[in-house]
């Protein structure tokens, strides 16, 4: 890396012609420092598995599990403050009218769709309903809602503190702009798609399935992606980001193996990308642009390597980065905009789903088709796991919710990862892409839900038989 630094490189990784933002003499060395601490320590939080209290797993898991030990029961009441304070936020909005800015933090955490108005209402009375025990069992049954209060939730609230506020050392100080360049030429061999793409998926690993997805709309809005690329990047790399993936991993009780568990996962989506857009329904979309012509050029400039304008990059990025005060400050606005957002969701359509589950065989009819290709893959408690997986199209939390009463740690393992795996569900990503501009509709996310299950339980049930 000093390499870069010397006077003679200064032209190189510095050509105010090619980009005038990119820093200059000490500020360059200022940046490149600011580069490599901070998204060092994003690597640490996020990446780097070591083995602590028995089991391997990351900085962010031990965080979360100290912070859900301190806070204890008081997660509960903690809980009905934010689901409560979520509904009635978007209710006063909704009655009152005001005039808000559009940069305003109310109109961003209350100014909702009526669809998630709905959804608030119902988390709301659900939360209630189950903290009273006044209701039905359907509802407020320990294993329907009573899963979602006390064991998700106090898992959720606690890992998104720590993942929201840590989040911008891995994803807001180069090290995206960084690999996603060095990645580019694979993403065009591999995948079909211009190597800005890489960016999007590091959005989503590092961040959350909706990061990711929130840049491949605006990316599509600009002309940057064709309709076949967006539809592609959306359903293929909008995967649930690592802190995600480890609330998943606890959740359905194979937290002890996660490094081998998240290996699994990455290896499932990447055969998966370089199938699904050869293949229908993503193969016959058409290479058209939102504004009729494409406006990306991804042209390295001459007097650069790739490996150079990979460092320009990010160190650039470093160097656009305002104090670590307002970084916080802007973390502290989306982990409210989250709890706010998501639990509601979480509490509406997850105690629905598993109500279904356990109430009605409606999950055991949709995905009867599926249990002779369990059997025939050699998983145990096949008729068990094959309505959890077809649960994912839900919500990618309902599979691990109802998979861990399942008592084979392998299948466990492998419901677990084709939750993440499966990438469509419509409690959030699939909702946000039938609100986008991308061209897809319910009966070809389903068809797209479909064909990466089938993928994705080959690939992880043949890695699963290894490890157990």
């Amino acid at each position: 890396m000093t390499s870069h630094i010397s006077k003679s490189q200064q032209p190189v990784l510095g050509n105010n012609a090619v980009d005038p933002k990119t820093p200059q003499g000490e500020q360059w060395r200022a940046s490149l420092w600011k580069f490599l601490l901070f998204s060092a320590l994003g690597i640490a939080l996020f990446i780097i598995p070591f083995q602590w209290d028995g089991k391997v797993t990351i900085l962010l898991g031990v965080l979360t599990d100290a912070l859900q030990g301190w806070i204890g029961g008081y997660v509960a009441y903690v809980a009905l403050a934010i689901v409560t304070i979520s509904f009635v936020g978007a209710l006063a909005v909704k009655l009152l009218r005001p005039t808000l800015h559009e940069d305003s933090m109310i109109k961003k955490l209350f100014d909702v769709e009526w669809l998630w108005f709905g959804a608030r209402f119902l988390g709301a009375v659900f939360i209630w309903m189950i903290f009273l025990q006044v209701g039905p069992e359907f509802i407020i049954n320990r294993n329907t809602g009573g899963v979602i209060f006390e064991d998700l939730i106090p898992i959720l609230i606690p890992l998104f503190f720590f993942a929201i506020l840590s989040l911008p050392f891995l994803t807001d100080f180069g090290l995206m702009e960084f690999l996603g360049t060095l990645a580019s030429k694979v993403f065009i061999k591999l995948f079909k798609l211009p190597g800005r793409s890489a960016v999007d998926a590091m959005s989503s690993w590092f961040g959350a399935a909706s990061i990711g997805l929130l840049v491949t709309m605006q990316e599509y809005d600009k002309s940057y992606y064709s309709q076949r690329e967006a539809a592609v990047i959306a359903t293929t790399f909008s995967v649930t980001s690592i802190a995600f993936t480890y609330v998943v991993a606890k959740t359905i009780g194979v937290d002890n193996n996660f490094v081998f568990f998240y290996l699994t996962i990455a290896l499932t989506g990447f055969i998966a990308a370089i199938i699904m857009p050869r293949i229908p329904p993503l193969s016959l979309k058409a290479d058209t642009y939102h504004s009729g012509k494409c406006m990306l050029d991804e042209e390295i400039p001459t007097q650069y390597s790739m490996p150079q304008w990979a460092l320009n990059r990010a160190v650039t990025r470093a160097y656009s980065m305002p104090s670590l005060a307002s970084v916080f400050k802007h973390s502290l606005k989306n982990l409210f905009d989250i709890y706010f957002g998501l639990i509601p969701v979480i509490f509406a359509i997850g105690t629905i789903g598993l109500g279904l589950a356990e109430y009605t065989p409606v999950f055991n009819w949709i995905s009867a088709p599926l249990v002779p290709l369990l059997e025939l893959l050699q998983i145990p408690e096949a008729a068990e796991a094959a309505p959890a997986m077809i649960m994912g199209f839900a919500d990618m939390y309902l599979p691990a919710l109802v998979g861990k009463s399942i008592e084979s740690e392998m299948t466990r393992f492998i419901v677990g990862a084709c939750s993440i795996t499966q990438i469509i569900y419509m409690s959030e990503v699939g909702a946000l892409i039938l609100k986008s501009n991308i061209k897809l509709n319910v009966l070809e996310l389903f068809m797209i839900f479909i064909l990466r299950t089938l993928i994705s339980l080959v690939i992880i049930t043949s890695v699963a038989h290894l490890l157990y």
